[in-house]
């Protein structure tokens, strides 16, 4: 059996149903009994409900479990605890492989998450469980593109001549199912998932222009902005602002970049580039524009 926490986040959507479609026994873990709901009418053969910071409900995650895919709240205050406490966890129930979310240069630990993430990678490399370690690149955010898509215009809050590398969330999924249907072939591994392409904002705005036909403004907004657009009310969300202004500071000062090879190697076929990951989520725009007319 395999246990996927977080399972009803970003990953876990994407991921699920192709375990369930490769035949692996699935135990899921979220945090509410309508996630839970979801994730049985979609196949999953055992829900666990809780906060996965709860001892208790981390040993029935893994109680009677083989493998353990650990996503962790990347905007969580306590990421690092629960990383931690889900490896003890494993390792006493007897676990057998532990496969762990990561993020790509976990060693660069002026960004907040990034220093968690080492961490954990480290208490997992000293628990004596089997593991996988896998560090994506930046996601490639469908939601970064519904301003350029509406209104011509792509934003960032760091600078705009900085480069980065980016990843398919469906390509990281790809990998994920893989390792954890035969974890034996990557025992020990840590692997590194970055799409091809390193771009600027000024080159990310030059692809979406060339798919939507036309040009795309570009415009570097402040931190302080951003937060006030994604949390609201600052002051209520300390940990969650520490954690964006490290990555708007770090993002303006230093490239964030990797290679597509360990990638390309994995999937057996060529990474999603950013250009058909624009493509996709513009013709979905244009299919429900069409469908509300």
């Amino acid at each position: 059996m395999i246990v996927v926490t977080a399972a009803n986040g970003n990953q876990g959507r994407l991921l699920i149903p192709k375990l369930v479609a490769s035949g692996a026994t699935v135990r899921a873990c979220v945090r509410t009994e309508a996630s839970g709901s979801l994730l049985r009418a979609a196949g999953v053969d055992e829900v666990v409900v809780g906060d996965m910071a709860d001892p208790r409900i981390l040993a029935q995650a893994m109680e009677g479990v083989d493998t353990v895919y650990h996503i962790g709240p990347t905007l969580h205050p306590k990421e690092r605890e629960m990383g931690f406490a889900a490896v003890d966890a494993a390792r006493v129930c007897g676990v057998r492989h532990f496969v762990l979310s990561s993020v790509l240069h976990a060693i660069t630990t002026d960004l907040v998450q990034h220093e968690i993430k080492r961490d954990i990678e480290e208490h997992l490399l000293s628990s004596g469980i089997e593991f996988t370690i896998l560090q994506p690149a930046n996601y490639m955010l469908a939601h970064r593109l519904r301003p350029a898509f509406e209104r011509g215009l792509f934003r960032l809050s760091w600078s705009l001549e900085r480069y980065q590398s980016m990843v398919a969330l469906d390509d990281v999924t790809d990998v994920v199912a893989a390792v954890l249907v035969d974890t034996k072939a990557h025992a020990g591994a840590t692997y590194e998932l970055v799409a091809p392409g390193r771009y600027t904002a000024l080159d990310l705005a030059d692809v979406i222009a060339g798919v939507v036909g036309r040009p795309i403004d570009v415009e570097q907004i402040s931190c302080e902005t951003f937060l006030k657009e994604f949390v609201g009310d600052v002051e209520k969300f300390p940990y969650e602002a520490r954690v964006m202004r490290a990555i708007s500071k770090r993002y303006s000062s230093h490239d964030f970049i990797g290679n597509p090879n360990v990638l390309t190697w994995l999937l057996g076929r060529p990474p999603t580039t950013y250009a058909q990951f624009v493509q996709m989520h513009y013709d979905e725009y244009r299919k429900s524009k069409a469908a509300s007319s």
